[in-house]
């Protein structure tokens, strides 16, 4: 088929009553001088992202998740993977084996024993989880823990050579605007990268009392949930963990957790298996000033009324650090270690105190 240029008309320029054209005029106005553009950042950005890709992608994941066919509560293909290349692997799995697939996702391996990352939602519920290597080898993992507070999940599995791993980076120094890389196992087609950057921070999308995302606007997918979010480093800086989206894809809207968070709970599931959060024992709200929290109301015989404090404080500082909002306050409440002291700091009738609160364990009720 070809495609033809016709000419256009000619537009005349007529100039109005009293005014000037521009170009070639001698009385034309001027344009201001303008400060030199000097560029904020290296033009156009990174030339490439492969030698990080290299780097990394070999201790990311693909974790699919099965339950026997004769454990009851048998469940459909999951929407995630019908229509993917994914859906026919799994169905011949599922044919060759008895198995019934819930899901599948990503994961990264913190350490060459065997210790992987990935979200509670894909491994929960699991009679079998297995894991597959960007090189092909599969492993049977075992559930460390998980903390449904945060939606974050330990595994691990048993090889008999070291593994690929991955080192943690600081969440932290992470800007609005900065370069990131998502890595994972989209639609369960394999390894896959993205870039983008930081979008956001701080995002509440209402999943939890913890929400603290960055929002990025790297492409993620289902299947991606679990891998992770890398800086320039190459280092774990976040958890990929939600999207939102009108239509199940990628609208440039994902949300990552960052590894401040991550950090201490995979810790603490690698030890213990389960995380003991800290409790005070009060509701909190904000005030219009952001620059600490109000106690609304304090619980009969908790650790909040024991320690002091009383209905209309506003606490502005805790271990020594500021707390601007109630989330602020109660994330670092949960952070606390139960049985242990702590300096809390209040305003009251305009009068700074300082006040020792034993914290005590959050109760299973509280969640």
């Amino acid at each position: 088929m070809k495609t033809f240029l016709r000419s256009l008309p000619v537009l005349a320029v007529t100039c109005l009553p009293g005014a000037e054209v521009a170009t070639g005029s001698a009385r034309a106005q001027p344009l201001p001088a303008f400060a030199p553009a000097v560029p904020l950042v290296a033009p156009p950005g990174p030339t490439s992202f492969a030698p990080l890709v290299r780097k990394v992608v070999p201790a990311v994941v693909n974790i699919a998740v099965t339950r026997d066919s004769d454990s009851g509560n048998r469940k459909k293909l999951p929407s995630a993977v019908k229509g993917t290349p994914l859906e026919r692997r799994f169905r011949e799995r599922m044919r060759k084996h008895g198995d019934e697939v819930l899901g599948a996702g990503s994961g990264f391996i913190l350490d060459p024993s065997g210790i992987i990352v990935t979200n509670g939602h894909v491994v929960e519920d699991a009679d079998k989880i297995t894991v597959a290597l960007m090189d092909g080898k599969e492993y049977s993992a075992q559930l460390v823990g998980i903390d449904d507070l945060t939606d974050i999940a330990v595994i691990k599995i048993k090889s008999a050579t070291p593994l690929p791993y991955l080192e943690w980076g600081d969440s932290r120094l992470v800007q609005v605007g900065d370069w990131i890389v998502a890595a994972g196992n989209p639609f369960g087609l394999g390894s896959s990268v993205t870039a983008g950057i930081v979008s956001a921070r701080g995002r509440d999308i209402g999943t939890g009392p913890f929400d603290d995302f960055l929002q990025l606007d790297a492409p993620i997918n289902p299947g991606n949930s679990g891998g992770p979010t890398f800086n320039l480093a190459g280092q774990v800086i976040a958890l990929n963990t939600a999207i939102v989206s009108p239509t199940g894809g990628s609208v440039g809207l994902g949300f990552s957790i960052p590894s401040e968070i991550v950090i201490p709970v995979v810790e603490s599931l690698r030890r213990d298996g389960h995380i003991d959060r800290g409790w005070l024992g009060a509701t909190l709200e904000d005030i219009i000033t952001h620059n600490g929290t109000r106690v609304a109301e304090v619980d009969h015989n908790s650790p909040a009324a024991r320690g002091g404090l009383k209905k209309g404080d506003v606490i502005t500082a805790m271990a020594g650090e500021h707390m601007d909002t109630a989330r602020s306050m109660i994330r670092a409440v949960a952070a606390a270690r139960p049985n242990t002291d702590v300096q809390v700091t209040v305003q009251r009738q305009n009068q700074p105190i300082t006040l020792t609160v034993h914290i005590g364990r959050r109760p299973r009720s509280e969640d």
